[in-house]
């Protein structure tokens, strides 16, 4: 059966382009908790390992993003601390990720875009190894996802607004393909597609409803285009 109407596919990166869970988070983390230290400590507030884990957590837990905690409560800015989470001395050897992506990304139809809650320099790395860089037709990083100049990241239905009303995009014709279920279920709630990609989890729940496909391997894709139409 041909496909009806051309889709727009938004893609996460991590844990779901490539496996972050293997190396790449952990050394994140390590990299969040030291600068998350160093600003507690500057004002002169617990800075041992415990509190600089509980505060990660719960800025994660709460914003969606450790970032936006420690500009709303820190006054932090947004470009060192991306740069310092996102510093690595072997990124290329850290990467994991399914075989080929590349056939895959040139047998689906429709435009690709990156859509990812990481810094532009990083993304760009990392798709650029898997080979994927030439596959995308736009990248939006965490640092583009700006609305009334305020950060806006995944799960923000502000952002996604946008998204599409500045490309003139209409949602369902709009396919997210994400490992985070609270970025589906935002996407879901504004009519756009929602593929879960499970591949790299180390714990599943249920398939919500807000999900429409559930895969392990990006590569079960088109076999899933009619669900998704």
């Amino acid at each position: 059966m041909p496909v009806r109407r051309r889709l727009t596919w938004l893609f996460d990166l991590d844990n779901t382009l490539h496996d972050a869970s293997h190396a790449i988070f952990p050394a994140i983390n390590v990299n969040m908790n030291a600068a998350i230290a160093r600003v507690l400590k500057a004002e002169q507030k617990p800075a041992h390992p415990e509190a600089v884990d509980a505060i990660r957590m719960a800025y994660w837990q709460r914003y969606g993003a450790t970032l936006l905690g420690m500009m709303r409560h820190h006054a932090v800015r947004a470009d060192e601390f991306l740069r310092d989470a996102h510093c690595f001395d072997n990124l290329s050897q850290m990467i994991r990720a399914e075989r080929g992506l590349a056939r895959l990304f040139h047998r689906l139809p429709g435009t690709k875009i990156l859509l990812t809650n990481a810094p532009t320099i990083y993304a760009r790395e990392v798709v650029r190894h898997i080979g994927l860089h030439r596959h995308f037709a736009e990248h939006i990083p965490i640092e583009s996802m700006v609305v009334h100049r305020t950060l806006r990241p995944k799960p923000s239905r502000l952002m996604l607004r946008q998204l599409l009303a500045r490309r003139g995009l209409r949602a369902r014709d709009c396919v997210l393909v994400e490992d985070t279920l609270a970025n589906l279920k935002s996407a879901k709630s504004l009519g756009l597609r929602t593929v879960w990609f499970t591949g790299y989890l180390r714990s599943l729940a249920r398939r919500p409803r807000f999900v429409d496909v559930q895969v392990k391997s990006l590569n079960k894709l088109p076999k899933e285009l009619q669900r998704l139409l």
